[in-house]
């Protein structure tokens, strides 16, 4: 039996606009706007499933929600485990994409704020290998509990976990020590080259590397178009590029990495080959619009 992944984090409704120019305040612009199933584990855990992964989402929905979103995941291969919610509806991302592919979000993560520890039960751990979460978990008060209480239970249990940094807003807004106390010990840390800059105070991709590592097990520094890094507290152990190909949309291209390198990582693969199939799965998801394999 495949080593079993627990994703933790948000269930989202991603409304993506890609505007043909630039806004034009108080008058229109005609863009492309799409409808698609996102959030960050959301995503992550669709990825996974994508590889054949033997993964469970755990995550909070509107009750009105809760059937239809059970039965896409089981579409996909993924058992999902979802609280429902009866006072705020599933959440919902504005997604502006630039013509370079670059985006912007509003967020209205509904009931994803709501996410308890009755959500995430001990037996949600059994016969996990990994726990991972996206950083969107820890941002707010209620949800962060719920995660702090699973990352205690999954240490006595001697199970690995993976935390996904997500979002640079909210780790200015939370604070950069907060993040890394809550988060220190895990087995892998993944940040973006703004969210590894923002944990850090450095842009220098060794130093970034050697500080993070005093946290974490592994790092990883995902660098867009240059590919990705690989190291801990050593500085970089591994770079590899990334393949040119046309961006159209890189949401979820984060999400995507995660799930290949965390599978091949679980599958037994090296690091190098690990990371490669990270690259390579964030380079898939780049090319269509949308947050989750087509």
């Amino acid at each position: 039996m495949s080593a079993r992944i627990l994703v933790v984090g948000d269930v989202m409704t991603d409304i993506i606009v890609m505007p043909e120019g630039p806004m034009v305040k108080g008058s229109d612009r005609r863009a492309k706007v799409r409808n698609r199933p996102g959030g960050s584990g959301a995503n992550q855990a669709a990825w996974l499933g994508a590889v054949d992964a033997d993964v469970i989402f755990a995550a909070r929905v509107g009750a009105a929600d809760r059937m239809g979103y059970e039965n896409y995941f089981r579409g996909l291969g993924v058992v999902a485990v979802l609280a429902t919610d009866d006072q705020l509806p599933s959440g919902v991302l504005v997604t502006i994409v630039d013509p370079d592919g670059e985006r912007s979000f509003l967020t209205d993560r509904g009931a994803n704020l709501n996410l308890c520890a009755a959500d995430l039960p001990d037996s949600l751990l059994d016969d996990v290998s990994l726990v991972l979460v996206s950083g969107y978990s820890l941002f707010e008060p209620g949800p962060r509990s719920a995660v702090r209480g699973l990352f205690a239970a999954a240490r006595a249990r001697n199970i690995a976990i993976a935390v996904d940094a997500a979002s640079v807003g909210f780790l200015k807004e939370v604070g950069v020590k907060s993040f890394l106390d809550w988060t220190q010990g895990s087995a892998w840390l993944l940040a973006n080259q703004d969210e590894a800059k923002i944990l850090t105070g450095s842009s220098r991709l060794d130093k970034q590397m050697r500080v993070l590592g005093g946290r974490f097990d592994n790092v990883v520094i995902k660098r867009g178009r240059s590919g990705a890094a690989l190291g801990g507290r050593d500085g970089v152990a591994l770079t590899l590029p990334a393949p040119s190909v046309q961006v159209v949309d890189s949401t979820g291209a984060g999400d995507a990495f995660a799930a290949g390198l965390l599978s091949a990582v679980l599958g037994g693969a090296t690091h190098a080959v690990a990371l490669e199939a990270g690259i390579a799965a964030g380079a898939r998801a780049v090319q269509a619009i949308g947050g989750q394999p087509l």
